[in-house]
């Protein structure tokens, strides 16, 4: 159903290096590089993210509520994405834990351009 989501960022080389490593952790990979815009994922089949530099050479900043959330496998990887995240120069917005009893367990960060990410496994 998704094709892609896009992040607008201020610094399209460092957000690049910083998508690259952290999805990397999921097998994720750049698929396609066009300047202002950069695509990650496994495969143009596959839902895939983007981030750019905004058409309207405005600056970017993060939408209130909106977020992009990634599904690892296991808590544990979940923990893993978070504290690479960190690693990689995000900000905590919320520390791994259990959420929902028996149902979601997620940790979430903000990147260095202030958008939201989760990474959660339901179970």
């Amino acid at each position: 159903m998704i094709s892609y989501v896009t992040l607008g960022v201020n610094d399209l080389t460092t957000a690049k290096a910083f998508y690259g490593e952290l999805l990397g952790e999921l097998g994720c990979k750049s698929l396609l590089d066009m300047g202002r815009i950069a695509f990650f994922g496994k495969s143009m089949a596959q839902p895939m993210l983007a981030v750019c530099e905004p058409f309207n050479k405005q600056p970017a900043s993060p939408g209130n509520g909106n977020m992009v959330s990634f599904q690892p496998g296991s808590k544990e990887k979940v923990d893993a994405l978070y504290h690479k995240a960190i690693a990689l120069g995000a900000s905590c917005d919320g520390a791994p834990g259990q959420r929902i009893e028996n149902t979601f367990y997620g940790a979430y960060v903000k990147d260095i351009d202030g958008n939201k990410l989760c990474f959660c496994h339901f179970g």
